[in-house]
């Protein structure tokens, strides 16, 4: 429960306080009654693999949940009341990417006509006040381009910079967010970086982060909170935690090599399907435009994919990597305007989305946050195979054992039986990667596909996408801002830049 500080014997000044606390509602316990606490002048990072527990942490502490024992306590001074609602501002990975919004319609879907109502970005950040602050966030995450657009047309990295701006600008006294880097392309990664540090010298701010990568820790956190196994560890400090993770990092990098090589060796062994390929082309551009009202989003673009090529896409966050990727995908409506073709059939003669769809495995952060369903996990994996959001025939035996063999490479055999809505952003990211491989495709379409997945994770997806490339005839087109996240099978490149 939480108590006012007045009935509180204080050993030393804190802003929250948790003791032994167990949960009310027995679906969102950790394994072990948790204690936590942000002392003043300490900044926090929560730090542990994907599905350890740390969204669970964080709700705990912001008072999201109920209390059936413990205790949870604040002191918020020198901020003028002492309510949680009013102190913390916690930013969650699906708060920057728009499904509290509901304005947001799976992106492109929309056609300019059908738009007049829909809200412009300028109308979301008119509340922050004309000033300083005001100026340096427009300028660090170069929100003045993007004020005349829609919102249903930001791309994931500038719905992030918008969230990130609106939330940053209400001075909280405490501000959590999770996973605040992903999603943004260099430039904006180091620019939230410097404008975090420079925050974290502020008096009256403490910043708590929630990460999935060791290496995304910066350097102004003072402590870290380990979470494993639903179980919240003891705060250390960020030196002491830094090395006694790289000897852990270590030992973990030689185990999994035995598993990672066991790993190539079952996806070489997949029969090859040559299905498509009367042509050497996958995909083909030409003098490609797509425009929103007087601006345009891809102009004049000419492309070809080839069979068994492997591209990286690159550009700024807003340069229409996401569009160009909606085009192939027979996602955006003004696709059919366009000289476009696939497996060196022209778009739009008489071929259906689903004969465009049923040759394409795909995920990306729109999809991610699209994907809300309350059914188990191996159904979303499943989904994959007849390409729609849910699952609406049910799949034969044969079938469902595929889907189990793509949820053990990925390591997630074991929740194949939870709720898609209980796991992790990580362990439903997992979940929409198996679904994009059920179907052994000819073409892969991976946009951030490492997003919110821990150290081990990330290695082992990379190793996948590498060992599924090997194989003949695969071709895979795939968007990151981390140049290490590519695969080392890249053969291309295309590197978009932002029409302003």
């Amino acid at each position: 429960m939480s108590r006012p500080i007045d009935n509180v014997a204080m050993e030393k000044q804190y802003t929250i306080r948790l003791r032994d606390a167990v949960a009310r509602n027995p679906f969102v316990r950790m394994a072990a009654p948790a204690t936590a606490e942000l002392a003043a002048g300490e900044h926090i990072a929560i730090v542990g693999p994907n599905g350890a527990g740390k969204s669970l942490l964080v709700d705990m502490l912001t008072g999201k949940f109920l209390l059936r024992e413990g205790t949870l306590d604040y002191d918020f001074r020198p901020a003028a009341t002492n309510y949680a609602y009013k102190n913390i501002k916690y930013i969650t990975f699906r708060d920057t990417y728009g499904t509290s919004d509901f304005y947001y319609c799976y992106q492109m879907r929309w056609n300019q006509t059908e738009q007049d109502d829909v809200p412009e970005v300028g109308d979301f950040l008119n509340v922050i006040p004309e000033g300083d602050v005001r100026d340096r966030l427009f300028r660090i995450f170069e929100i003045e381009p993007m004020l005349a657009k829609k919102v249903v047309h930001l791309s994931s990295g500038e719905l992030r910079k918008m969230e990130l701006a609106h939330n940053l600008s209400s001075a909280p006294r405490v501000l959590i967010m999770d996973n605040p880097f992903i999603g943004l392309d260099a430039a904006m990664r180091r620019q939230l970086y410097e404008l975090l540090e420079e925050l974290s010298h502020t008096d009256s701010l403490q910043i708590v982060l929630v990460l999935s990568m060791m290496e995304d820790v910066p350097d102004f956190i003072t402590h870290v909170i380990p979470v494993n196994d639903c179980r919240a560890g003891a705060k250390i400090s960020l030196n002491d935690y830094r090395a006694l993770y790289a000897a852990q990092d270590a030992a973990r990098v030689a185990d999994e090599e035995a598993l990672f090589a066991c790993i190539d060796k079952r996806i070489a062994e997949l029969p090859y399907k040559n299905e498509n390929y009367t042509s050497d082309e996958v995909i083909r551009f030409s003098n490609v435009n797509i425009r929103y009202g007087e601006r345009y989003i891809l102009k004049n673009l000419d492309w070809t994919v080839r069979r068994g090529e492997v591209w990286a896409l690159r550009g700024q966050n807003g340069s229409g990597k996401s569009t160009l990727l909606s085009l192939v995908c027979a996602d955006n409506p003004q696709s059919y305007a366009c000289d476009i073709s696939l497996f060196g059939r022209k778009r739009g003669t008489g071929e259906s989305i689903w004969d465009i769809k049923k040759h394409i495995g795909y995920v990306s952060p729109e999809m991610h946050r699209a994907y809300m369903k309350d059914m188990p996990a191996i159904e979303i994996v499943a989904s994959g195979l007849f390409d729609t959001v849910g699952l609406y025939r049910r799949p034969h035996p044969d079938q469902m054992g595929i889907c189990e063999w793509w949820m053990d490479i990925f390591g997630i055999a074991a929740i194949k039986d939870k709720s898609f809505m209980q796991l992790s952003s990580g362990e439903q990211r997992l979940c929409l990667l198996a679904r994009a491989f059920v179907k052994d495709p000819e073409l892969l379409i991976l946009d951030e596909p490492l997003h919110g997945l821990d150290t081990f994770n990330r290695r082992r997806v990379k190793r996948i996408i590498e060992a599924f490339c090997h194989r003949r005839d695969k071709t895979l087109i795939m968007v990151t801002h981390y140049d290490n996240e590519l695969p080392a099978t890249v053969s291309d490149t295309l590197t978009l830049c932002r029409n302003l």
